[in-house]
């Protein structure tokens, strides 16, 4: 099976998401938001049958590991501790850190980030941008899906391509942000 697939739509994502998100409830500190972030939370968007959960805390050091991983996710070794940089910013380290976890169960990752950081906002920012133009998700899914064919098995190759594509969308989706006044939501 390659490392890479790129799934048809499934429309069960979002209850997926919220059978997640209650599992995951009672190991979070008060406070905590929870996201469903990623091409799974896109309708319509072919994606890796793997959903993405963004919980946004005021402290990073407010998580409580033993309770997460209790919970059914865990860390792996290596795993990364920061997100991807955009060319051309120039962002201070922790604007890019996170905490990074794996479901035990269900193909799940889960991504802690800390309230007004830029990696907190560029997730959400990216999923309404999608779900509010349907030709940019579009093309976003051909991509994922030729590099997928192209790079099964290869995930820095896949990554090494796409990052940089979606860097475009972003510059387009900040636009749309500022003109439409957006702001990150509130917890799905």
């Amino acid at each position: 099976m390659p490392l890479i697939e790129i799934c048809p739509p499934d429309p069960t994502w979002p209850v997926q998401f919220q059978a997640l998100k209650a599992s995951l409830m009672p190991a979070l500190p008060a406070g905590a938001v929870i996201h469903h972030i990623g091409s799974t939370a896109v309708l319509d968007l072919p994606a890796k049958d793997v959903i993405d959960i963004q919980v946004t805390l005021d402290d990073l050091a407010a998580a409580d590991i033993a309770a997460i991983t209790a919970a059914g996710f865990a860390t792996r070794p290596g795993a990364p501790r920061t997100d991807h940089c955009p060319p051309g910013l120039d962002l201070p380290p922790e604007h890019l850190a996170k905490l990074f976890f794996k479901s035990t169960g269900r193909a799940a990752n889960l991504h802690i980030r800390q309230t007004g950081r830029f990696n907190q906002r560029y997730p959400l920012l990216c999923r309404d941008y999608l779900r509010s133009h349907p030709g940019a998700a579009q093309a976003y899914a051909v991509i994922k899906q030729q590099l997928s064919r192209r790079f099964p098995d290869d995930v820095d190759a896949y990554y090494d391509i796409k990052d940089p594509v979606f860097d475009i969308i972003m510059a387009g989706a900040n636009d749309w942000a500022s003109f439409a006044g957006w702001t990150p939501p509130p917890g799905d």
